[in-house]
């Protein structure tokens, strides 16, 4: 089979799956086939060599049916992924892998810790996320406490239309931002509907702004 007839036989299998679902195909060296969703869209180019920590690495290096959620350090964009092998002419030949958008297991609430317990917090409520101290505080308008999970899985957690990582420490829910002030080059400070500010550090902006539109 030509190539160009297996990449029409693609696009024809990709419009089977939802447009959240991106579609992924490698050789054991370099994506060959990508079809990016309206949800997810990773930047691959047929051609591109295999990421170290992608899901195609993954199922490469085990020649097994993998199953894994990627944080932001390897394409730019937290994703779920399911990637299975398959092969040539009884050989590893590459894999096919579908991408997810964040999947919130049926959740609509945050549950912290406080000092006389546990108080689960609505996701609309919910203004940001920091880590210090080792640990994840959860900020509403009129309660925090801390969470177990930590930011890379909240990345995974939490809708990706209401809440958006602009630092390595913080998480913000885009409905609580009053306004958005440049601080440095490049880089922002986040006036909050609360009263606190909080930092978009230059390694996030692009993607910040790209989220916003801005």
């Amino acid at each position: 089979m030509e190539w160009f007839t297996q990449s029409s036989l693609l696009d024809v299998m990709g419009e089977l799956f939802s447009d959240e679902v991106s579609i992924v195909v490698t050789n054991t060296k370099e994506y060959i086939y990508y079809r990016p969703s309206k949800r997810i869209d990773l930047k691959i180019r047929p051609g591109d060599p295999i990421k170290e920590g992608s899901m195609a690495h993954m199922a490469l290096t085990t020649n097994q049916k993998s199953s894994e959620f990627v944080d932001r350090d390897v394409f730019g964009v937290p994703y779920h992924g399911m990637a299975v092998p398959f092969e040539k002419e009884g050989v590893l030949g590459g894999c096919v892998i579908a991408i997810y958008p964040a999947f919130t297991e049926g959740k609509s609430v945050v549950t912290v810790k406080t000092s006389d317990g546990w108080k689960p917090i609505p996701f609309a409520e919910v203004a940001y996320l920091e880590v210090k101290d080792r640990k994840t505080h959860v900020y509403a308008a009129e309660l925090s406490g801390t969470n177990k999970n930590t930011l890379q899985e909240f990345e995974f957690l939490l809708p990706r239309d209401r809440f958006i990582r602009c630092h390595r420490s913080f998480i913000v829910n885009v409905h609580h931002i009053k306004e958005i002030y440049p601080d440095t080059h490049s880089t922002f400070v986040l006036a909050m509907n609360n009263g606190d500010r909080i930092p978009v550090s230059q390694s996030y902006s692009s993607y910040f702004r790209k989220m916003l539109g801005f």
